[in-house]
């Protein structure tokens, strides 16, 4: 099924993951009715899921956003990445996921890469085990990410000064190799914008005068020439 995504006024976007079909046997043969599983986030460390039911598939998806507004919360980053590994389980879904250096992008399935996505994680492996229900995968990654704890509050916690991680000199590794942001439109790369500021060097006629020009041939040669041809012809 495609996704669907969808911004509204305050920032917030939402992304269908799955859309949920039940019936109910009645007197009158059978009535449908329709469940939406939504991703809420901002991309920038937001995010937040939301299940909603109703006769109509437009109805579900609105009450599913409704209810993920509600229930977003801020996840700690890295960069781009997580600060370290973690583990989220929900039911018979267990989801790893390990922090990737920049530029690996975020190798996940449909439902995890949704929730990644909307949090802001750019760069991110993971791994999903036992069931593959979405729901539980959706539940199972939050669960991961409401785990993340950063350098600087570990080391407030325990009154200790922590050294780098492995994460942060993965980081530093990366971003040599990471292309330099391209200036905006309107805006000169900084080399350019300083030779633009720097005053042209002015040219001094006489030291130009006196510069040695090429040697050029002498005209006083050209009779002399034609006197040598004249002499071998006679000859």
């Amino acid at each position: 099924m495609a996704r669907r995504v969808t911004e509204d006024s305050d920032g917030m976007e939402s992304t269908t993951v799955g859309i949920f079909r039940t019936a109910a046997t009645i007197k009158g043969g059978r009535r449908f009715s329709f469940g939406a599983m939504v991703v809420v986030g901002d991309r920038n460390g937001t995010v937040g899921y939301g299940y909603g039911k109703a006769n109509e598939v437009p109805a579900s998806i609105e009450k599913a956003q409704k209810e993920g507004r509600k229930s977003v919360n801020t996840i700690p980053l890295k960069g781009r990445t997580i600060p370290h590994t973690v583990q989220g389980r929900f039911g018979a879904s267990v989801v790893k996921l390990i922090p990737a250096s920049p530029g690996t992008g975020v190798v996940a399935g449909s439902a995890v890469r949704a929730v990644l996505e909307l949090a802001g994680i750019h760069d991110c492996l993971t791994k999903a085990l036992g069931s593959t229900n979405k729901k539980n995968l959706v539940k199972a990654t939050l669960n991961g990410l409401s785990q993340l704890r950063t350098r600087e509050t570990i080391a407030e916690l325990r009154g200790v000064e922590i050294q780098r991680t492995r994460v942060d000199e993965m980081l530093e590794r990366g971003a040599a190799y990471m292309p330099a942001t391209k200036p905006q439109p309107g805006e000169e790369a900084p080399a350019e914008a300083e030779k633009s500021e720097q005053p042209p060097e002015p040219v001094d006629d006489d030291a130009k005068s006196a510069e040695p020009k090429g040697e050029q041939p002498a005209k006083a040669d050209e009779p002399a020439t034609e006197q040598a041809r004249d002499e071998t012809k006679k000859d």
